[in-house]
């Protein structure tokens, strides 16, 4: 799995590629703590690129949600593949997460309350 992080506005934008398994997962959440560490606690991820995702990668995203619910932040998603989306949706998880079509909405929301 590869993460490539650009910074748009006060949100870190992560893209995603390849497996959401348990290293995978492991990677995701010590560049989630990195973040965290700096002080930027709006996190966006951009799922496009995920092939697949498992039980493992679902425990990390959930984890990863908690600790930047804890440091006060927000989590969101956006431009999962029909597989992907599947399984959020079986699991319920799609009830759970900010899941945006595209990133360009998720990333208009954190604007839209940012104003607020």
């Amino acid at each position: 799995m590869e993460i490539v992080r650009h910074d748009k506005g006060a949100c870190a934008v992560l893209y995603i590629t390849g497996r959401l398994d348990l290293a995978g997962g492991t990677m995701l959440k010590e560049q989630v703590k990195k973040l965290l560490a700096s002080n930027t606690v709006s996190i966006h991820l951009n799922l496009n690129s995920v092939d697949f995702i498992n039980s493992s990668g679902l425990g990390a995203l959930v984890s990863t949600m908690k600790e930047i619910r804890l440091a006060r932040g927000r989590l969101t998603m956006s431009n999962l593949a029909s597989y992907v989306q599947e399984i959020f949706d079986i699991t319920q998880l799609s009830h759970i997460f900010e899941i945006f079509k595209t990133e360009e909405e998720a990333l208009s929301s954190y604007r839209a309350t940012a104003t607020v």
